[in-house]
């Protein structure tokens, strides 16, 4: 899929990221981040700042009982 227009990082309240188009609304439950750029640059951006995987729900639900990974 071909780059067109600028985009934005969107995250979600399980702390999961999805790149957005800049011009678009993000859908619900799902609010930018604060990151701009290429949809690229944002997917990198993405790859830097989304280091578990995990829902936020799973994450401490896990740290809770002790759980490592």
């Amino acid at each position: 899929m071909a780059e067109s227009g600028r985009h934005q990082v969107v995250v979600n309240d399980e702390e999961q990221y999805s790149v957005w188009p800049l011009d678009q609304r993000p859908p619900a439950g799902w609010r930018p981040e604060g990151f701009t750029g290429g949809r690229e640059e944002c997917l990198s951006h993405i790859d830097e700042v989304w280091t578990d995987m995990r829902p936020r729900s799973v994450r401490l639900r896990q740290d809770a009982e002790g759980v490592t990974r």
